[in-house]
């Protein structure tokens, strides 16, 4: 089998990728047409992971009673984020649009099983939160493929993770890594919500190598 040759326009095409691959957090409410989702995992799971272990779990969260218990998860946690910061730090926070929770059609919690049977434990003697971080690439791996897809993610981080677990009747022994609001963006941008609204924007330095 020969490896394909990445021609110089498809090279542009990748980097035009990831420079729109944005954290969403304005969606309209239509839900994605039948079957994208499931293109979506499909392309997911061609992630690599530790010894193929695949430990990633996705879970669509299809009930407004659950969907509400996430929420109310996030407006604690938000609240409790927003008491510890004060003065300009505070203000631009509550000004902040955090999460799609209430517009985006689809929800999608990611977890991680840390001690898959899948793998038989092939490279994680000695650093066993390789799963964890398998895991993570399948994330990011799912967000890129959306992004192709014309397809928005919008990742809700302040959350509490035990409750999540509890919400949504989850296997306690795995590891809940993400929440994701997916649907098709209302305004779709080439630059971080963070950077357009001064929140903060891209360090140069991180670009060069650290030298040893």
């Amino acid at each position: 089998m020969t490896a394909p040759v990445f021609s110089a326009a498809a090279q542009h095409d990748w980097e035009t990728l990831l420079t729109w691959r944005r954290d969403v957090r304005h969606f309209l409410t239509q839900p994605l047409p039948e079957g994208v989702l499931e293109t979506l995992l499909h392309a997911t799971c061609l992630a690599p992971s530790v010894g193929l272990s695949e430990p990633w779990r996705f879970v669509r969260i299809n009930t407004p009673e659950r969907r509400a218990a996430i929420r109310q998860n996030f407006i604690r946690c938000n609240s409790r984020d927003l008491e510890g910061r004060s003065g300009e730090d505070a203000h631009r926070y509550a000004t902040l649009k955090l999460s799609g929770l209430d517009e985006a059609p689809h929800h999608i919690a990611v977890f991680c099983d840390k001690a898959p049977a899948q793998g038989r434990g092939l490279g994680r003697a000695t650093m066993p939160e390789t799963t964890t971080w398998s895991a993570m690439m399948a994330i990011h791996t799912f967000w890129l493929t959306a992004t192709v897809h014309g397809v928005g993610v919008g990742w809700v981080s302040i959350l509490d993770p035990a409750e999540v677990t509890a919400s949504l009747s989850i296997d306690p022994d795995w590891q809940f890594l993400a929440y994701l609001c997916v649907g098709y963006a209302r305004e779709p941008a080439s630059t971080p919500e963070l950077e357009r609204r001064g929140w903060e924007r891209r360090n140069p330095a991180r670009r060069r190598w650290i030298e040893r």
